[in-house]
Order: structure tokens, then C-alpha cells, then sequence
């Protein structure tokens, strides 16, 4: 079977990150679409998804209307939050086949200035 090339990639984007990872580091993935935005951190050495935040969780979604950047921040510090709580603090950045350009820039300077190193 054939693999599209937006799996190519980001299979390519991944086995690069996890090549140059830390053991003591977890993976933590970003998925956005077009409304809404979602990570998880994930333990690739037992492949377990250790917490997740996304923008479609009830409590985010009752909140009044804002624009997508400002979500992608609420949902940031969200995951922050939860990350501290689980004293997780060194993670590895996959962006996927997102660019590091707009809603996940923001999102990733958000996870930095609430205390995520990677």
C-alpha cells in the first residue's frame, strides 16, 4: 500500500524527533484542524497517551466565542496545568505535519512560558 505524502511526512517528522529524544522525555503531539486544536503527551517507550487537552472539551466550549489563536493559548495552559499536576516538565516538541508557523507557534510559546521545557 501506498502512503500518501502528508503521512510521509509526517512519519518523517516524527522518526527525526524521536532520533535525536531524550529517553527521560515524553512526546507531545499537536493535531489542529480547522476549529478546533488538540495534544496529547505521550509515552512512546509503553505507548500510552499520558494526558491530552482539546478544544472540544465541554468546560472550553461553554466559554464565550473567541478566535482560534486564543484558543490555541486556553488550551495550551490547560495542558500545562495538567502536565505540572503529573510533575512533567521535559517533553519533545512533534508537530506533525503542522508548519511551526501561526496556531502552533502560539501554542508552543504558550507551553513555554507556563513552564514546559523542549
Amino acid at each position: 500500500m501506498k502512503s500518501t505524502n502528508l503521512i510521509r511526512k509526517k512519519f518523517r517528522v516524527r522518526n527525526k524527533i524521536k532520533k535525536v529524544a531524550k529517553i527521560d522525555r515524553y512526546r507531545l503531539s499537536v493535531s489542529r484542524s480547522a476549529k478546533n486544536i488538540s495534544a496529547q503527551i505521550i509515552d512512546d517507550m509503553n505507548n500510552k497517551t499520558l494526558l491530552s487537552a482539546s478544544s472540544i472539551e465541554k468546560d472550553i466550549k461553554t466559554m464565550k466565542k473567541t478566535n482560534k489563536t486564543e484558543l490555541s493559548k486556553i488550551v495550551a495552559e490547560r495542558l500545562a496545568k495538567k502536565a505540572q499536576e503529573k510533575k512533567i516538565t521535559k517533553i519533545y516538541f512533534d508537530r506533525g505535519i503542522y508548519k511551526y508557523h501561526g496556531r502552533v507557534k502560539i501554542f508552543a510559546e504558550t507551553l513555554r512560558k507556563n513552564g514546559m521545557e523542549f
